[in-house]
C-alpha cells in the first residue's frame, strides 16, 4: 500500500519511529542511502559532444572537400569551408553547454538545511543528512527538502506548480486518500522541491533523493532518447544524394576523359575535384546552424530549454500537444482581470504581475478613481501577507499568488504599497485558514482604526449588511453580488470578496475568526 494510502499511525509504525522522538545517530546511520540529492543521469564528456557536432554526412563531405583543397594548395578556399564546419560545430557544442548547465540546475531545487527532531531535540542539519524515517518540521517559506507523508497539517498549503501545473497552492490534510491518487491529489504528501507557502507542519521522510518525485524527473530527463530530427533527417538525405552525384558524375568524367578524351590521369583528377567542390553547398551548414541559433536565443527569451539546436526546428514543426494533465496548463501567475461593485464593473489590463496596466470601465480608462476602488486598493495592499519583487527583470511572487495579483492591481490605481503601509500599519489581524476562509487585518491610521477583510465570496457577504458606492453607503444588495459571482466563475475566473470597517468595535491583541463582525461594508467582489 502507498504511504498516501495508510493513517499517519500506519506510516509510524513502519517505519518505527515515533513522531515525538525522531531517530538517534545508530539508527540514522543504519537507514542512510546516500546524500539526499538527485542523482546526476550519464552525460557526455566536452571532448565527445564536441566530435559530435561534426557527425553528419553533409559535414564529411565538406571535410574531404576542404582537405582536397588544402592538397591542391588553394588555401583560400579550404580556409573558407574549413571555418564553416568549425563555426557549426562550435555553435552547437556551446549552446548543448548551456543547455546541460540549465538542466542541472534542476539539482539545486533540493533545500540546502531542514529542520529534524532527532533523540527528542529539534536541530537544524543539512537535507543531504535526511533518510527515510526522519521526522521533519515544517513552515512559512520551507522549501521541502525531501517527500513527506505529512502527520500534522495547520493551515499548510504548499506551491506544487513545478510537479503538478497549478498555480493555486494546494492545501494538506493528514487524513488517507486513494492508493490511486494523483500527485496532485495526494493532499496528505509534501514534495521535495516545493515550497511551504503558509501554515506549519509535521511530516516523516518516506523517500529521498532520486526516489522522490522530483527525482523521478531528473531520471526522465537523463534517459531521454536522442531521435533524429525531420531537419536532421533531410540533411542526412541531401548529403547521400549530392555524395552519389558527387560519386556519378566523378566516374561518368573519367570514363569520358580516359576513354574519349585521352586526358592524364592528373588533369582528370583536378576536373572531377574542381565539379565535386562547385556542387557542395558549403555556406548551407553555416546558414543553417545561424537560422537555428537564432531560433534557440529567441526560445531561450521565453524560458524554453533547447538541448541541441535542431530541436528548434522539431518544435516549430508541432501542430498539436496532447497531455494527460487533468488541470490547467498556466504559467504559474495569477491576475486580477474583473471587478465588480455596487453601481459598477470595471476591466483590469496587464500582464501577470507587473504593475503596468489600467482599470476601465465600459472600455474608457478610469481618470477619477472612485471612492470604492480607492479602498479596494487599500484592502489589496494592506491585508496581503504576500511579497512581490522583480528578479531579472521578471515580477515574482513569495506567497499566495492569489494575494500576490492584488499588488499589481493597487498600483495601476496610482497606489503605493510603502506609503499605505506607513500610513496605516497593521496592530492585529486573523491569518487565512480553510476553516473560516478570510483573512482580516486590524490597522490604525490617522484617520482612525479600520478592519480590512478578504475572502471567499459567500462567507465574506454572510458578514456584511451594507455596500460601498461612490458617494454613500447603501443596503447590501446580496443578489446582485451573488449573481456576478456566479459569472465570473462559470468564465473560469477566481473570485474574491472585500470589505471593510471603519472605527470597528474591536479590541487588538488577539483577534480570532469568530470576532469578525457582521456589519461589514461590502466593496467588490472580482477575479
Amino acid at each position: 500500500m502507498p504511504w498516501h494510502a495508510m493513517p499517519a499511525e500506519e506510516v509510524e509504525r513502519q517505519l518505527r519511529v515515533d513522531r515525538a522522538l525522531g531517530l538517534d545517530a545508530a539508527e540514522t546511520a543504519v537507514r542512510s542511502q546516500g546524500p539526499n540529492r538527485l542523482p546526476q543521469g550519464k552525460k557526455q564528456g566536452p571532448l565527445m559532444r564536441l566530435l559530435a557536432q561534426f557527425n553528419n554526412i553533409l559535414i564529411y563531405v565538406l571535410l574531404a572537400a576542404g582537405f582536397v583543397k588544402l592538397m591542391l594548395s588553394l588555401w583560400l578556399d579550404a580556409s573558407i569551408i574549413l571555418a564553416v564546419v568549425i563555426l557549426n560545430g562550435l555553435l552547437g557544442f556551446l549552446q548543448e553547454g548551456r543547455a546541460e548547465r540549465a538542466l542541472d540546475s534542476i539539482r539545486n531545487m533540493l533545500s540546502a538545511e531542514a529542520r529534524v527532531v532527532r533523540a527528542g531535540e529539534t536541530r537544524v542539519i543539512p537535507a543531504e543528512d535526511l533518510v527515510p524515517g526522519d521526522v521533519v518540521l515544517l513552515e512559512s517559506g520551507d522549501r521541502i527538502p525531501a517527500d513527506m507523508r505529512l502527520l500534522d497539517a495547520k493551515n499548510l498549503r504548499t506551491e506544487e506548480a513545478a510537479l503538478t501545473g497549478e498555480s493555486v497552492p494546494a492545501e494538506k490534510v493528514t487524513t488517507p486518500v486513494a492508493a490511486k491518487a494523483t500527485v496532485g491529489d495526494r493532499e496528505n504528501m509534501a514534495f521535495s522541491g516545493t515550497m511551504v507557502v503558509s501554515g506549519r507542519g509535521t511530516g516523516i521522510v518516506v523517500a529521498t533523493g532520486g526516489e522522490t518525485e522530483l527525482g523521478r524527473i531528473n531520471q526522465m530527463l537523463a534517459d531521454v532518447q536522442v531521435l533524429e530530427t525531420p531537419l536532421l533527417r533531410q540533411i542526412k538525405k541531401f548529403g547521400y544524394v549530392i555524395t552519389a552525384a558527387i560519386a556519378v558524375v566523378g566516374v561518368l568524367l573519367f570514363a569520358w576523359g580516359h576513354w574519349l578524351g585521352h586526358k592524364t590521369f592528373v588533369e582528370l583528377f583536378q576536373a572531377v575535384v574542381g565539379i565535386a567542390v562547385s556542387m557542395i553547398p558549403e555556406g548551407l551548414p553555416a546558414l543553417i546552424t545561424i537560422t537555428l541559433a537564432i531560433g534557440v536565443q529567441r526560445m531561450a527569451e521565453r524560458n524554453a530549454i533547447i538541448r541541441r539546436l535542431p530541436a528548434v526546428e522539431t518544435l516549430g514543426s508541432v501542430s498539436r500537444i496532447c497531455s494527460d494533465k487533468t488541470g490547467t496548463l498556466t504559467l504559474m501567475e495569477m491576475m486580477v482581470t474583473s471587478v465588480v461593485t455596487a453601481g459598477e464593473a470595471y476591466e483590469v489590463t496587464g500582464d501577470g504581475y507587473a504593475p503596468e496596466g489600467e482599470v476601465k470601465a465600459n472600455g474608457q480608462p478610469v481618470d477619477d478613481t472612485p471612492e470604492t476602488l480607492v479602498l479596494m486598493g487599500r484592502v489589496s495592499l494592506l491585508c496581503n501577507d504576500a511579497e512581490i519583487f522583480q528578479d531579472d527583470g521578471k515580477w515574482k511572487v513569495e506567497g499566495d499568488p492569489t494575494e500576490g495579483a492584488l499588488y499589481p492591481f493597487a498600483a495601476k490605481l496610482g497606489m503605493d504599497r510603502a506609503a499605505e503601509t506607513a500610513a496605516a500599519p497593521r496592530i492585529d489581524g486573523i491569518p487565512f485558514e480553510s476553516e473560516h476562509k478570510f483573512m482580516a487585518t486590524f490597522n490604525r491610521g490617522a484617520g482612525g482604526e479600520m478592519l480590512l477583510v478578504k475572502g471567499a465570496p459567500e462567507v465574506i457577504l454572510d458578514h456584511c449588511d451594507r455596500q460601498q458606492t461612490a458617494d454613500a453607503l447603501e443596503p447590501l444588495d446580496r443578489g446582485r453580488f451573488m449573481r456576478e459571482g456566479d459569472r465570473l466563475a462559470a468564465q473560469g475566473e477566481r473570485v474574491l470578496g472585500l470589505a471593510w470597517l471603519p472605527a470597528p468595535a474591536l479590541a487588538a491583541g488577539n483577534l480570532k475568526a469568530e470576532d469578525l463582525p457582521r456589519n461589514l461594508i461590502l466593496l467588490a467582489s472580482w477575479d
